[in-house]
């Protein structure tokens, strides 16, 4: 399988000025621009977590979306990406926010 085409699962969690600004709801959008699929929802900690899975490229997009450009009230400190794998088929079938 071609590496853009092998699928993976990566999660995150992003810091700085994430609650209350749609950044959730504008992830969602991204992510099914994209066609990556999984979660994201805010923690109690102030930030927002997700869990990305899809296509190498597409996720990689997603995640420098999430670290670069967010949504437009947004202001993003830092992000963490982290238990990154490949994986044979995909966990969820859509990009949901989890309350």
């Amino acid at each position: 399988m071609a590496e853009g085409n092998t699928l993976i699962s990566a999660d995150l969690e992003i810091f700085g000025k994430v609650q209350g600004v749609f950044f959730r709801k504008h992830m969602q959008a991204e992510a099914k621009k994209l066609g990556v699929v999984g979660w994201v929802q805010n923690t109690d900690r102030g930030t927002v977590q997700a869990q990305l899975q899809g296509p190498i490229s597409k996720v990689r997009h997603l995640q420098e979306w999430a670290e670069t450009r967010g949504s437009p009230k947004s202001h993003i400190d830092k992000a963490n990406f982290n238990n990154e794998k490949v994986i044979l088929k995909l966990d969820y079938s859509d990009f949901q926010i989890v309350k």
